[in-house]
């Protein structure tokens, strides 16, 4: 939606810096910027509800299962 408002000289320079910086539009660095502010009041919604925790029993990775390699993880994976 277009809108009109009014931003201080230093605020929409610097506004206009990171949206060159990430490559994308200042109302799109507005837009977050004005999402953060609003959900960082106290009691407001949080857009994302915290998810449980899952945990499981056990005692750790199944033998022959190494963490420190991704090719031996892909090939375990992989295979029937």
């Amino acid at each position: 939606m277009r809108t009109i408002i009014s931003i201080s000289d230093h605020l929409l320079k610097e506004a206009k810096k990171i949206s060159v910086e990430r490559r994308c539009s200042l109302g799109e660095v507005i837009d977050e910027a004005l999402t953060v502010a609003l959900l960082a009041r106290p009691g407001s919604p949080s857009r994302h509800k915290p998810k449980p925790f899952v945990t499981f029993s056990g005692t750790g990775t199944l033998p022959g299962v190494d963490l420190n390699s991704n090719a031996s993880l892909l090939d375990l994976m992989e295979s029937p």
